[in-house]
């Protein structure tokens, strides 16, 4: 909870060892379950179901894509639940047990829609975990420890992801790409007693929707009503990220599935989902430190700078992927991955935070650009599928990689530095854009 301090602000409390553990463990257990089956879902697909069956890289990009524009749907309404509601911890839980539950049923049924309308439930409750991850970590630490706070939750998620991915590996070896469906009806368990360990009352729920004042006191000076869902527009500042959201997983989303297909053909399908879980290991042990790092010195660098290494990295990992199809090359490429998408995770709610700071909109925000990003990402599989049986996975990666190169020259042109930014000021849509800090001027 919070009290009010004299200048009419919400200040947090410092939170219990026991609160901040808990959230550590939530991030960890709760790593595997947020994505649902990810890239297991395309090995699962085309290697145990296959052809015989209807299962190719196009129509696996297609079950991708509808529970992707399902859970892009989901996104906004998500942001504005976890804005309004004073019970995140029982919408987290309940994401939770529906996104297993979508899962498990998977190995039961084989009907095209079937799998889609599964897939589709699981992608809606996955858009409720972004911002109330971030909602319970700002609730919990408050805005002067947000930046290093989600650095940590990154590296707990991706070590989280590290672990899950090094079991199914292992286990999968003996027992086969099931073993997935199983470790994640564990992890959500875990996930549950994990957001148990956070009290409730250590969650300010007007601090965890960014506002700087209670809700009680902005509506007495007669403040706009928090949430709104015309947030996007009234801030072009937040359009422009969001299409740079989007840019950034319509280049990267296909890349790990892309490479998981790859390897499918070049192995054999026993061996599929031991070498993706060798690819996502490898990229999130270099993810841990990565997020750790940008939580620790964003502030002093600068968002920009950093966000735009993200998509530096991403464009050269595509152009890398084309130049040999030795498994072990594949792997070592797909370290990258662990630099790029380990910025973009602990930037993204950074630079939300900036640019709706005060305005009480943080979480809808949220859910707004990542409604952007899912489209990102739902198309993303589509497009790399369709082009890969057309044009064959080098013509794939270098337009994935294209892709990548256009979010950095919009970067680097048109997104200012979100740091110390001021919505509102000198700005009639928003805001006004932030000098650099000074280390990184």
């Amino acid at each position: 909870m919070s009290e009010a301090n004299t200048s009419g602000g919400a200040v947090a409390r410092a939170p219990s060892a026991r609160t901040l553990r808990g959230l550590d463990a939530l991030n960890f257990f709760l790593a595997d379950v947020r994505d649902g089956l990810g890239p297991y879902l395309a090995i699962y697909l085309i290697a145990v179901r296959g052809p015989d069956q209807g299962w190719n890289e196009a129509t696996t990009g297609l079950i991708m894509t509808i529970a992707g524009i399902a859970g892009l749907i989901a996104q906004t309404p998500a942001g504005a639940l976890i804005d309004r509601t004073n019970r995140k911890r029982a919408v987290v839980i309940a994401g939770a047990i529906a996104v297993t539950l979508s899962c498990l049923v998977l190995p039961f049924i084989s009907n095209f829609y079937l799998v889609a309308a599964t897939q589709s439930v699981a992608g809606i409750a996955g858009a409720i975990f972004p911002p109330a991850l971030a909602a319970i970590t700002l609730g919990v630490v408050g805005p002067k420890m947000f930046a290093k706070r989600i650095g940590r939750n990154e590296g707990f998620n991706h070590a989280g992801n590290a672990v899950s991915a090094a079991i199914a590996g292992g286990t999968a070896y003996f027992f086969g790409p099931i073993v997935v469906f199983w470790l994640m009806a564990i992890l959500a368990a875990c996930s549950i007693g994990a957001m148990l360990m956070v009290p409730a009352d250590a969650i300010d729920d007007d601090l965890a929707r960014g506002l700087d004042e209670t809700e009680s006191q902005a509506k007495a000076k007669g403040g706009e009503e928090p949430s709104g869902f015309s947030v996007l527009l009234k801030n072009k500042y937040l359009v422009i990220f969001a299409v740079l959201a989007a840019l950034f997983h319509l280049s990267n989303a296909a890349m790990l599935t892309s490479v998981g297909q790859l390897l499918t053909k070049l192995s054999g399908k026993d061996n599929a989902t031991s070498l993706i879980a060798i690819c996502i290991v490898a990229a999130q042990l270099v993810m841990v430190p990565v997020a750790v790092f940008v939580g620790a010195k964003a502030d002093a660098i600068g968002r920009k700078p950093i966000f735009l290494a993200a998509f530096g990295v991403l464009a050269v990992r595509g152009v890398l992927y084309t130049l040999s199809d030795n498994p072990f090359y594949l792997v070592g490429v797909q370290l990258l991955d662990g630099i790029g998408a380990g910025i973009y995770g602990a930037l993204f709610p950074l630079v939300v935070a900036d640019l709706t700071r005060g305005t009480g909109r943080f979480n809808v925000a949220q859910g707004a650009v990542a409604t952007a990003q899912g489209l990102g990402a739902a198309l993303s599989a589509t497009l790399a599928g369709v082009i890969i049986v057309s044009a064959g996975y080098s013509t794939a990666f270098l337009s994935l990689a294209a892709i990548a190169g256009l979010g950095f020259a919009l970067y680097l042109f048109v997104m200012p530095e979100t740091y110390g930014y001021e919505p509102g000021r000198n700005d009639a849509t928003g805001g006004g854009a932030a000098p650099l800090p000074a280390a990184a001027v």
